[in-house]
């Protein structure tokens, strides 16, 4: 390796992370990089579709006990296989950030995520925030409420903020693929991803899938349905694939965003992708939305609620329009977090 090159390590743990992080190592120079993957959902197949170099480390688990178990020891094992590094880079990943303090290595830590501090009763979750704040540098959107990061331990010098979001880093490079739809049972449709219900922070039992299915099928409206594995699946059984429709593999989300009527999650990351490319999203998100969320409600990007009818309400007001994506504000928010990512691994390097 030639002396003026980083060894970066980069850790993969969830499906954005393969797009968010390809768009930002491909732009920055000097960076000899080794990457892990957890087996989680759509995680390795991304990784692998967007050209990862990559190796398996660890696994998600349905069951929630196994899950907390699932942690602790893919911690353990990233930091006995962890490469030898210069800095690492994650997002939303305690397990990378405590195998690099583990190995000594400085680590920059991209989250937009600051809700969970705000639910009651919830050691376990409180808990992996106050790992996530040890990272070296904590680099979070404008709208992030910075002072939850320095309460759960994280250093003021250590948080570096950008005006945008998280999304923009990917979505600046994006370009759609007019062949997509080819691959789908139909060319109009909407996508449908259920809340995390196993996640901590989701106040509810209950998935509103069903009912949004439901709805779907009565006003006449075809779904992409995007289960996320641990019993979902079972909502699109009464459906037949031209109402409802699961891939059988990984399909890229900015794609699908680009040619959908609307983008529906119960989450947050597939409503802002489709928002940054100014592209309808409802978010049915049970719980307080992040602030970047509720700044992106607040400016009419994301529409949000959790009624059915309301929700479809919004989407046949919807006026199909030939546009093209604008890609302007999103590339000089990337512009802006390559320049702050490489003054931070430059510091650590000097």
């Amino acid at each position: 390796m030639s002396p003026d090159r980083v060894h970066t390590w980069v850790d993969l743990v969830s499906p954005s992370h393969p797009f968010f992080f390809k768009s930002l190592l491909d732009n920055l120079s000097n960076i000899e990089l080794t990457t892990t993957v957890r087996e989680k959902t759509e995680t390795v197949d991304l990784a692998e579709d967007v050209g990862f170099d990559y190796e398996i480390v660890g696994r998600d688990f349905d069951n929630t006990f196994l899950r907390k178990v699932g942690i602790p020891l893919r911690t353990a094992q990233l930091a006995v296989q962890a490469p030898t590094a210069d800095v690492s880079l994650s997002s939303r990943n305690a397990m990378c950030i405590l195998a690099s303090k583990a190995r000594g290595i400085p680590s920059i830590h991209f989250t937009d995520n600051d809700i969970t501090a705000h639910v009651d009763g919830l050691k376990y979750e409180e808990v992996y925030n106050r790992l996530e704040a040890m990272a070296t540098h904590n680099v979070v959107p404008a709208a992030f409420e910075t002072n939850e990061l320095i309460k759960r331990g994280a250093d003021p010098a250590g948080i570096h903020t950008y005006d945008g979001y998280k999304e923009d880093i990917y979505v600046a490079g994006f370009k759609p693929n007019p062949d997509f739809v080819e691959q789908l049972p139909f060319d109009e449709y909407i996508v449908i991803r259920p809340e995390a219900l196993d996640a901590a922070y989701v106040d509810t039992d209950h998935s509103l899938v069903p009912d949004l299915l439901e709805e779907a099928a009565e006003r006449n409206l075809s779904v992409i349905y995007l289960p996320r594995g641990r019993g979902d699946e079972i909502h699109a059984e009464p459906y037949d694939e031209q109402q409802v429709y699961v891939p059988d593999s990984a399909l890229n989300g900015l794609q699908l965003a680009w040619h959908a009527k609307c983008m529906l999650t119960g989450s947050g990351t597939m409503a802002r992708e489709a928002a940054c490319m100014e592209k309808p999203a409802v978010s049915f998100f049970p719980n307080t939305l992040l602030s970047v969320d509720q700044k992106m409600e607040a400016e009419g990007l994301i529409y949000h609620s959790r009624d059915p009818s309301s929700i479809f309400d919004y989407i046949d007001s919807l006026v199909d329009a030939d546009v093209s994506p604008d890609r302007t504000r999103s590339r000089a928010v990337r512009k802006e977090v390559l320049k702050l990512t490489r003054r931070l691994i430059n510091d650590e390097q000097a």
